[in-house]
């Protein structure tokens, strides 16, 4: 048996736009399922980019405020107290647009998900495109990279 504080759980560098991000699944010692933990001020989201899991399914659980999640079907908003699950391949972003923090549990199985992929706009192809990402072998960035034209951008791992 694994107990934990969440607040007491470091926040560690991340390429998140969320200003706190606190991972639970390593605090616990999960194997089978990632569990972050996420406040979002104004204006923040849960990823940097729209993007999809082709091997992991995920569940936001909103605990306060509202997230509004950019999917296939449009624009979902879900409150607090309600719950969202995408499955494996389906695109999906979460972004607070109200003027309150929220404050929300990601869970995500299997646990180490790596086959993602970003739907971005390309500067090179001048349109929206698939991207893929890894992590730079220096660990201070994502690199991404258009799969149509092979262009090559840098996300920071801020800490």
């Amino acid at each position: 048996m694994q107990h934990i504080v969440i607040d007491a759980v470091d926040v560690p560098p991340t390429n998140s736009p969320a200003d706190i991000v606190r991972p639970i699944s390593k605090a616990l010692g999960t194997n089978g399922v990632a569990i972050n933990y996420f406040e979002l001020a104004p204006g923040e989201s849960f990823g940097f980019a729209y993007h999809r899991h082709h091997d992991q399914e995920e569940v936001f659980f909103v605990l306060r405020g509202t997230a509004t999640f950019r999917t296939e079907m449009g624009e979902i908003q879900v409150d607090a107290g309600e719950v969202i699950r995408f499955e494996p391949g389906e695109f999906q972003r979460g972004t607070n647009h109200s003027s309150d923090r929220v404050k929300a549990l990601a869970l995500g199985a299997p646990r180490d998900s790596e086959d993602i992929e970003y739907l971005l706009d390309c500067t090179e192809c001048s349109e929206e495109t698939i991207h893929t990402s890894e992590v730079a072998d220096d660990r201070s960035a994502v690199i991404i990279r258009c799969t149509a034209c092979e262009t090559e951008t840098r996300q920071p791992i801020t800490e």
